[in-house]
């Protein structure tokens, strides 16, 4: 696993915010996520270098979110295939050339050096079993959850789960491009698994059950909560301000992704209820 840092993207911590990792086998290696950037992408690279002479096999890219994707052409140019969900490669064409345009004017033109927007060489509809490497690994995939084509990668020889999008260990989810209830259908499975260390897509790796547990627990006090302030008949400009949630004040983003999240479950929950009355 390679840390990223806490907050969000901005020059002193180059955007290398979300978590990368790698599984070494018998024959290779199978890396997770790419980085923020080209430049990024190459010091994962040579990270990977400085633990095992073995080739990379295949990158996966676990969900669309900028600090997982655009190290990816760093992969492609050492002959790398990038592999990810066919409705998140759509996701990411949709909408993220405009992600690189603003990382570029956030982070500057010579920390995006090389980085640009790219299609995988292979998407995949399904969750599968991994053979690349000579040792047991298997990408799973939920249904639209945390988002459309979100992926985790379990390495069953150590119990060890990369959660990309699904799981956040101290660090507020992003329910952005979320499909809520198939989100908690996707933390049970995860659950059900067993595995013993989640490596999620921000923060810390640390023990998966008690992890998933704080992502299910947000999730749940979130739609409560916003759900009190619409049948209070308080105002979509004041929900930001009162969907207060104490248990995760010193969660990071915190002040910012949580105060998005409570106006967009704002909106889905008064949309279903428009709906019911119809």
């Amino acid at each position: 696993m390679m840390q990223g840092e806490r907050g969000e993207a901005d020059p002193a911590n180059r955007g290398r915010i979300g978590n990368a990792g790698f599984i070494v086998g018998e024959s290779g290696v199978i890396a997770i996520d790419t980085g923020t950037s080209y430049r990024q992408g190459s010091a994962l690279l040579d990270s990977i270098g400085r633990v095992t002479p073995k080739p990379v096999r295949l990158v996966l890219i676990t969900h669309t979110r900028q600090e997982f994707l655009f190290g990816a052409m760093a992969y492609r140019d050492r002959g790398i295939p990038i592999h990810m969900h066919h409705q998140a490669a759509l996701l990411m064409a949709a909408r993220c050339e405009n992600c690189l345009k603003n990382l570029r004017r956030t982070l500057g033109e010579e920390e995006m050096k090389g980085t640009a927007m790219f299609k995988p060489d292979r998407d995949f509809e399904e969750g599968h079993p991994l053979e690349a490497i000579g040792r047991p690994v298997r990408v799973l995939y939920h249904g639209h959850s945390s988002g459309p084509g979100d992926i985790a990668v379990f390495d069953v020889q150590t119990g060890v789960l990369f959660a990309g999008g699904l799981v956040d260990n101290q660090r507020i989810p992003d329910v952005q491009d979320s499909d809520l209830e198939g989100w908690r259908k996707a933390l049970a499975a995860l659950r059900r698994l067993g595995a013993a260390t989640i490596v999620p897509g921000h923060g810390p790796a640390a023990p998966a059950s008690e992890t998933i547990g704080e992502v299910e627990r947000y999730l749940a006090q979130l739609e409560a909560r916003v759900q009190e302030l619409l049948e209070a008949g308080v105002a979509l400009s004041a929900v930001a301000d009162r969907a207060d949630l104490p248990d995760f004040e010193g969660w990071d983003q915190y002040d910012t992704v949580h105060r998005r999240n409570a106006s967009i479950v704002y909106l889905r929950l008064e949309r279903r209820e428009l709906f019911k009355q119809e």
